[in-house]
């Protein structure tokens, strides 16, 4: 029998380079250069990847075969062959599911993400309108569970404006002729009132802070603080009476005569009904707020502090610019913005690693026997680093050669 050499040798010669024969024919088909664009880019999209990931493997698989000669494990490694080459095929339609899955969750997260957007501004309209309402009731909250009276010292502070208020209106026509003819000019009232307010107002805060001086004087006991202050107490008495409640008193005179015929009210009877009004004002705004607001007032004016709540009160009151339910859907948006981008990432990146991954393992077969990454890819965090994935091959590939 005679063998042509020539026939044999051409024969192996094809065999060894038999991917000639359809891998040009095949990467002119799928870059599809002739085409129409929307067919070149699918071509290009579904085709040009497993197509070289094919050429690859048919390449790698040539002299992995030729190995099958002179290798000890050859079942093993025949097996692994065809193992690496189902790898591939599982690669590639997955490659193909993967795009048309990453398109429907691109669509899916854009109408989250046009959702998410639409409400949140709703959200945060609804928020800047409630606001206000809100830090006025967290300010409600914090002033109705606070240590510190501040209802008491608004009112009191309020209450003093107001009493400085009405005697500026009493007493600005006897200030202004007072000083009129001390200094020889007209003053116009206008000019007087601003400073008389001020003055006044500081009147009745000294009037306020002296009888609550003289009250813990009293509730102290001590005979020469009693006695002290209750001269002082006295001497202020006289002096509101005197120049203020008189002259309120001064200006209801003319109502009086309107009810009875020749009223005279005489200076004692003056002096009696300012004093009484007197008593009467301080009795009822004393026991209704000043005598919590006073004290906190004069530790302001003196720098002892106030009392501050504790440290939990103060957290649960402290007003915040956002609910705890935005801060919560918030939260919520943002964590599955997140997952939502890590389902993205994964299902654009792994179709097409996989079919990478698929034809490397017919490299590592051909040098080590053995695949370099486990397949399919069930996340991201499944692709290792490079020297982790060393780190495994060497060690299967010892075990190999253990077994």
């Amino acid at each position: 029998m005679v063998i042509d050499v020539n026939s044999l040798i051409r024969d192996v010669v094809w065999v060894l380079l038999f991917p000639t024969t359809f891998q040009g024919g095949l990467m002119d088909f799928v870059w599809g250069a002739g085409d129409n664009l929307w067919v070149m880019v699918l071509k290009r999209l579904f085709l040009l990847l497993p197509a070289l990931g094919v050429i690859g493997a048919c390449w790698v698989s040539i002299p992995s075969l030729i190995t099958v000669l002179f290798r000890s494990n050859r079942k093993e490694f025949i097996t692994t062959m065809f193992l690496t080459w189902w790898d591939l095929g599982k690669s590639i339609v997955s490659y193909w599911g993967g795009i048309f899955k990453f398109f429907v969750q691109i669509v899916g997260a854009a109408v989250g993400m046009v959702k998410i957007v639409l409400v949140g501004l709703w959200s945060i309209l609804l928020e800047l309108v409630s606001l206000p309402f809100r830090l006025l009731r967290n300010a409600g909250q914090s002033v109705v569970s606070s240590s510190v009276p501040w209802i008491a010292v608004f009112l009191t502070v309020l209450w003093c404006v107001i009493e400085a208020v009405i005697f500026t209106y009493v007493t600005t026509p006897l200030v202004s002729d007072t000083l009129s003819n001390i200094t020889g000019q007209q003053l116009q009232g206008n000019i007087i009132r601003i400073p008389l307010f001020i003055f006044l107002l500081f009147v009745v805060l000294g009037s306020y802070a002296v009888l609550s001086n003289f009250v813990n004087a009293m509730k102290s006991k001590k005979v020469l603080s009693i006695l002290t202050i209750g001269v002082i107490e006295l001497v202020v008495l006289s002096v509101e009476v005197m120049f203020l409640y008189r002259e309120f008193v001064d200006s209801l005179v003319p109502w009086f005569a309107q009810y009875s015929q020749g009223f005279e009210l005489g200076i004692a009877w003056t002096l009696a009904i300012a004093s009484l009004t007197w008593f009467g004002v301080r009795s009822i705004s004393w026991f209704l707020f000043a005598s919590a607001g006073t004290p906190t007032i004069l530790a302001i004016i003196q720098g002892k502090g106030l009392a501050s709540p504790a440290v939990a009160e103060r957290t649960e009151s402290r007003a915040t610019v956002f609910s705890s339910g935005f801060v919560e859907r918030t939260k919520e948006e943002a964590t599955w913005i997140k997952t939502k981008g890590d389902e993205l990432l994964a299902s654009f990146v792994l179709p097409p690693l996989q079919v990478v991954a698929a034809t490397i393992n017919f490299c590592t077969v051909l040098v080590n026997g053995t695949h370099l990454f486990e397949l399919p890819f069930t996340s991201v965090y499944a692709i290792l680093s490079s020297k982790s994935m060393l780190g495994q091959l060497d060690s299967r590939h010892e075990a190999q050669q253990m077994t």
